[in-house]
Parts: structure tokens; sequence; C-alpha cells
């Protein structure tokens, strides 16, 4: 191929991540809200496995499209997994401790960003003949949590606010956070249930359109947008 088409190949296989992310944003709340937090980390898992059995198979097989579909797969499960463990990590984590834990999303992006970096030298796995295995990395953080997610609970306000399961939300509850008592935690659960029910849940379509949270979503991309400006890359 000449030297324009390796140029927009390679730009497609970087740029067509956040296509997928975008996909699996989309969805994420969906699958959230069906399946429960945990379980829509578990299914997001799947497109991530997939695509690392793609971009790793991808020289082997002879076929740049299996990296294109690989980066895709991986997308999905971005977009998925960043919604999806924000809510989790926010609701099983005691409130005086909440802040900090959904900070921990950030770290541990920009600490996959450093690894990423450091593995793709030339001395590691970004030679010519190691590059599979590099892209397949991205598998073995999905297959971690594939093996060691079951084993924690679900999240207690989905188990009552969206199941009605008073007693699986107890149980969550001592399981996270240890026996004692917790009936404030769940009569806040409670009131927030209450509250939801005079709440209209809006589409991404109806949130763009909605003048009351015109200025609040201005300042959300404002701060998406311009995050990558302030050098946590870099650092």
């Amino acid at each position: 191929p000449s030297a324009e088409m390796i140029t927009l190949m390679w730009s497609l296989i970087v740029s067509i991540y956040s296509i997928g992310g975008l996909l699996g944003s989309s969805c994420a709340g969906y699958l959230c809200v069906r399946f429960g937090r945990k379980k829509a980390m578990l299914l997001s898992n799947i497109p991530a496995l997939l695509g690392a059995a793609l971009m790793g198979l991808s020289r082997l097989c002879g076929s740049f499209e299996m990296i294109i579909a690989g980066r895709l797969f991986s997308g999905v499960c971005g977009g998925i997994h960043m919604n999806a463990h924000v809510q989790y990590a926010g609701e099983i984590s005691p409130k005086k401790l909440r802040g900090f834990i959904n900070v921990t999303c950030t770290v541990f992006l920009a600490l996959g960003k450093t690894v990423a970096r450091i593995l793709g030298l030339r001395e590691l796995l970004g030679s010519q003949a190691l590059w599979p295995l590099l892209m397949a990395s991205c598998g073995l953080p999905a297959l971690v949590q594939l093996l060691t997610l079951p084993f924690f609970p679900e999240s207690p306000p989905y188990l009552l606010m969206q199941k009605g399961d008073t007693e699986g939300c107890k149980k969550a509850i001592r399981q996270l956070w240890g026996e004692g008592q917790h009936q404030a935690e769940i009569d806040d659960i409670m009131k927030e249930k209450a509250t939801m029910k005079n709440t209209k849940i809006l589409s991404v379509l109806d949130l763009v359109k909605e003048p009351a949270f015109r200025w609040q979503l201005y300042m959300i991309v404002t701060l998406t947008a311009t995050i990558q400006l302030c050098g946590i890359n870099a650092v």
C-alpha cells in the first residue's frame, strides 16, 4: 500500500478506540440498570478479552483489520467500564471515603497509561517481534477482574433501589463494611429511592436539550476537554 494508505490505516486504528468508547458509554447506563453495576463490569470484560485476542493474533493471521476490530472492542470495554466503575466504587464505599474512592478511577487511568508507555519501549515489548504481545496485554487486567470480581458483592444501593432486595442490601453492606449498625446508610438509600421516584430519567438527547442542566453540562464538557492540557499525561 501507498504511504497515504498506511497513514490512513494507522489513523483509523488509533481513532476507532474513541468510537468504541462512545458506543460503550452510550449503553453503560442501560447495562448498569438492567444487570447491576457489578455484572455490567463483568460483561465489559468480554469485549476486552475479544479485542485482546484479535490484536494479539493479528500478525499471525496477517490481518490489520483484526487490529481495527480489536481496538473497537477495547474501546467499547473502556466506555462501559469508565461509567460502571465510578458508580460501583462510589456506591460500595462508606460515605466518608466516597470522594477518595471515586478519584481512584483517574489515578489508575493515569497509571495504566504509564505502564503502557513503559511496556511500549523497544527494549521491552515495543520491538518488531513482540508488539502483538503488547497489544494483547490489555486483556490481562480484564482476565484478573473476570476471575476476582464475582467474589465481591453487588452495589447495596442498586439492590435496594432497583431490585427492592432489603436483605440482600444488608448482607452486601455487612460484607463490605463489616458487622455493626448500618441503619443510617440504609435510611440514606431509602431517602434517595423516594427522591428518585419523582425524578425523570433523561436520555443523552434529553440531557442536551434540558435548559436546567445547560451550565452543568458546559462545565463538565469543558473540564473533560481541558484536563488533557493540564499535564497529567506527561506526569
